[in-house]
């Protein structure tokens, strides 16, 4: 097993490795961390087959794939519809793939049928005598990010999903499922990731049959080659909020952790995977956003709510009440004036508070001896205050009876407006339980 500063030397980049693509690639967004850093932290624990691993903080379930390829138990927590949606069917490798490739052709063929019928070629990209084009109701369209897709684009992303959610099949139209939300962000969408979502190129159109097929087999190709192997291995994803771990888990159920949670960097987490969700019809409105956000852990402005009371929670550290004051003294000498901007120090508590809780509902949930890998990041988002991450949640988790047992670099990035290293690092506890011995 090589040393995790060999991996760190090798992968600073955060890329995912070619032998590394399989299953992982059917969905996954900007803000994943890469499989060898799961598949490393999984040698290194001695995690074995009558362990079970936890992934808080799933999103679309790199942990959760790894530790299945390994043959290890898995579970995740993960709070964004889509991104659970994806994460239960990347997991479910009994499907019949001969199926899924004729039920794919057919469904096609339907498409191309009725895209022919509204005037629209895919495949030549031609229009003629164009008919009135499927839309978003208009809902669901404020809660998007203008311009995210083109309208001849969506009309065909309306047209395929339909035809999908019409196959009688429910664990092969999900297969199906993912592959056209691959192909609809990929290859018809005008979004870009940054790590910030934003728009990239307008498609004002694109075809999405040929794509679509060629995600589907690889879907095929990917199970296909996993035939007969894991069928033992359990691998679950609860739709909830991290922050109560200990509603979704069994006591002393879990012997590891390996996740990557937010950061408290002022990015919208729910906006990477917006147009997702809205397709699917996941999320519907801004009442739906509203209550989606309110089960993530506090990263953002544009998250904090009235009634949140996760501060608490850190209430007596001393070090997270400084950082706080820091960032408010230098909204007030710089004169900074703006609403969300008077937001910053709060969401600084609401965000360490909400891992505090999280940690705290945890420990009734692990084994005595568990060992946990929590890759986080430095961030200098709120008025260039630098805020070490991994360092005060290690400070936290120390006052809630975990044992820091290392913080490792994984890798530095530069920060452009504050001229400063920010360093990505993976802090490792191990909980020895309620009487600490």
């Amino acid at each position: 097993m090589n040393t995790f500063n060999e991996i760190a030397v090798e992968y600073q980049s955060n890329k995912v490795r070619k032998e590394d693509n399989p299953f992982h690639c059917w969905y996954r967004f900007v803000l994943s961390f890469p499989p060898h850093l799961v598949k490393y932290y999984l040698d290194r624990f001695g995690i074995d087959k009558n362990s079970l691993v936890l992934d808080p903080f799933s999103g679309t379930g790199t942990t959760l794939i790894e530790s299945k390829l390994n043959g290890q138990n898995s579970v995740g927590i993960e709070a964004n519809p889509i991104a659970r949606f994806v994460t239960k069917a990347k997991l479910d490798w009994q499907i019949n793939t001969n199926e899924l490739i004729d039920s794919a052709l057919d469904i096609a063929n339907k498409v191309d049928k009725r895209l022919k019928t509204d005037g629209i070629d895919d495949y030549k990209l031609e229009t003629a005598n164009l008919l009135a084009l499927r839309t978003l109701p208009e809902e669901s369209s404020k809660i998007l990010l203008k311009n995210s897709i083109s309208p001849i684009p969506l009309h065909k992303s309306i047209i395929l999903i339909e035809e999908i959610k019409r196959y009688n099949n429910e664990r092969l139209r999900d297969h199906l499922l993912i592959a056209s939300l691959k192909t609809i962000i990929s290859d018809l969408s005008n979004l870009k990731f940054g790590p910030e979502v934003g728009l990239g190129k307008i498609k004002t159109d694109a075809s999405i049959l040929g794509p679509w097929l060629e995600n589907v087999n690889q879907i095929k190709e990917d199970i296909d080659f996993m035939t007969g192997g894991n069928e033992t291995t359990l691998s679950e994803i609860h739709l909830g909020d991290a922050r109560i771990a200990n509603q979704y888990l069994a006591p002393n159920s879990i012997n590891a952790v390996i996740t990557s949670p937010p950061y408290p960097n002022e990015k919208d987490y729910s906006r990477t995977t917006r147009l997702e969700n809205v397709l699917l019809g996941l999320i519907t409105n801004l009442h739906d956003l509203r209550g989606l956000k309110k089960t993530f852990v506090r990263s953002n402005t544009r998250s904090v709510y009235r009634d949140d009371s996760d501060h608490l929670y850190v209430r007596d550290i001393k070090s997270i009440q400084s950082i706080a004051h820091q960032i408010e003294k230098r909204r007030i000498e710089l004169r900074k004036t703006s609403g969300f901007e008077k937001m910053y120090s709060k969401v600084t508590l609401q965000y360490f508070g909400g891992m505090a809780k999280h940690l705290t509902n945890l420990r009734n949930c692990l084994e005595p001896g568990a060992k946990l890998a929590y890759v986080v990041g430095d961030q200098a988002s709120y008025l260039r205050v630098m805020i070490r991450t991994g360092q005060l949640l290690a400070e936290i988790s120390e006052k809630l009876g975990y044992k820091v047992l290392d913080l490792e670099l994984f890798r530095t990035r530069f920060a452009t407006r504050s001229k400063e290293e920010l360093r990505e690092e993976v802090l490792i506890l191990e909980y020895k339980g309620e009487n600490g011995k």
